[in-house]
């Protein structure tokens, strides 16, 4: 272990996109230890502290602005829950931290389906969420729905998280290739988001970070019109984040920017981190949380103050399916493509 602190150089930025009439994608940068959320210098650049650091981009949907509602909601509750919550926790490890992050998206999932419930209007809302923590010299990431974490790495984009997609389903199952995922009309039906169903399963992972690193979080907006390979480039291109987040954004909106855009973007250095010798793995990595962890203590679900929502405008189709019906579809399309010939 390199003693020594962790540096966090860090930048967001969300656009509208060329299509859409409002922006229903929320995105969150906070210094857990000192509990701030903003983008003033002082947290653009921060060493990591003992209770770590936080991002979060979140992809709202539903008719009306009820999206946006959902993504904000999503957003406050982690928030919340990461300096009420876990500031107060006597024991501070990496397997709390991660706990506590997992336990908080599940509880912005109760609040937004909770809130969805009191209002009938606004049934359906949902938001995907990526929430990516650091904590000591690792990143932690809690992932539901499709917004993607990058790390690149010398030179090289690596995605970190798995889409909870239909295609991605697909692709598992060898019935389709990435390509062909890409180019689906289907690509943006997920399987999974906060806020429809009462319970969701968190996907929590690890990535062990090194001196250079850089973290990219973004709405499908973006991940959806720039490849990982141009990510890449720009990041070496642009070492000012400032720069590369509204580079990212630009590209996106030049390929047309069907859709909401957001890019955030995190460069880690200090000697709390070791130099990159290329023997570290770098990609989707599982972390299992051990069974100690469940806790039978009442946790508190933040309310805020209430977000009014305007009914007048009919719900555009959406974008995603309940699980229920997700499955079924790709349990369709398997059944076609296996037996479709004959």
């Amino acid at each position: 272990m390199t003693n020594g602190p962790v540096i966090v150089s860090v930048f967001g930025k969300t656009d509208v996109g060329r299509t859409r009439d409002h922006n229903e994608d929320t995105f969150l940068v906070a210094d857990l230890s000192r509990r701030i959320a903003s983008l003033q210098p002082d947290v653009r650049e921060h060493p990591v502290g003992p209770r770590g650091s936080l991002f979060v981009v979140a992809d709202g949907m539903g008719g009306a602005a009820a999206g946006e509602v959902a993504s904000k909601m999503a957003v406050d509750q982690i928030f919340s829950h990461m300096t009420t919550v876990w500031p107060e926790d006597g024991e501070v490890s990496a397997q709390r931290f991660a706990y506590r992050m997992k336990e908080a998206v599940e509880l912005a999932n109760n609040r937004i389906h909770g809130h969805a419930r009191e209002h009938p209007d606004v049934r359906g809302m949902g938001t995907t969420a990526t929430v990516a923590g650091v904590f000591g010299s690792d990143l932690y990431l809690a992932q539901v729905g499709d917004s993607r974490g990058y790390l690149v790495r010398g030179g090289v984009t690596t995605q970190l998280t798995k889409d909870q997609s239909l295609m991605q389903r697909l692709v598992e199952a060898g019935e389709i290739t990435e390509e062909e995922a890409e180019h689906s009309d289907r690509r943006n039906i997920i399987l999974q988001a906060l806020g429809p169903d009462p319970r969701v399963k968190v996907d929590l992972t690890i990535q062990p970070l090194r001196r250079g690193d850089v973290l990219v979080l973004c709405s499908d907006g973006l991940s959806g019109q720039v490849r990982k390979d141009e990510i890449a480039g720009l990041v070496a291109e642009q070492p000012d984040l400032v720069n590369l987040c509204a580079r990212l954004i630009e590209l996106a909106n030049e390929r047309g920017g069907p859709d909401n855009i957001t890019a955030l973007a995190a460069r880690f250095w200090g000697d709390g981190l070791t130099e990159p010798d290329g023997t570290a793995e770098v990609g989707h990595q599982v972390y299992p949380l051990s069974e100690g962890e469940a806790t039978t203590e009442p946790v508190p679900v933040y309310t805020g103050s209430p977000v009014p929502v305007p009914l007048s405008q009919p719900a555009p189709q959406s974008r995603w399916l309940t699980i229920g019906a997700a499955a079924l579809l790709a349990l369709a399309f398997l059944a076609y493509l296996a037996f479709g010939s004959r």
